[in-house]
């Protein structure tokens, strides 16, 4: 089982279908390799961020996109004003595989870096 630093260092793979998705217990197993903001929430998983103004907000989000672009995986992105919620699961398996908790853990790497008062872009 991957720990959250070899998630990191990971690259997401293209997945055209043809494979099963994680189960419920796989993505368990793997849901506790990531931050504790995620959450399974049936054959997805969501995290809930709170930032302090809008603008702040769309810092992550484009942090995130580039991210997101870079390993050719892509979130579900939602935002009201200071809050962001995304959701990851592999659109065509129709669940979720390894490459959602491979984002998941760097994009938590993302927020590590906010609050650690690093400056994003």
């Amino acid at each position: 089982m991957p720990d959250i630093i070899d998630l990191r260092t990971k690259k997401c793979v293209p997945c055209e279908g043809g494979v099963a998705p994680f189960s419920e217990t796989q993505s368990k197993e793997m849901l506790a390799q990531v931050g504790k903001t995620w959450n399974l929430v049936g054959n997805k998983i969501n995290a809930d961020f709170k930032f302090k103004d809008f603008k702040e907000a769309m810092v992550f989000i484009n942090n995130v996109a580039d991210l997101a672009e870079a390993e050719g995986h892509h979130p579900d992105i939602y935002v009201s004003y200071n809050k962001v919620r995304l959701e990851l699961w592999t659109h065509a398996i129709g669940g979720l595989s390894e490459n959602d908790f491979i984002l998941a853990s760097k994009i938590d790497g993302i927020i590590e870096k906010t609050e650690s008062g690093e400056s994003l872009k």
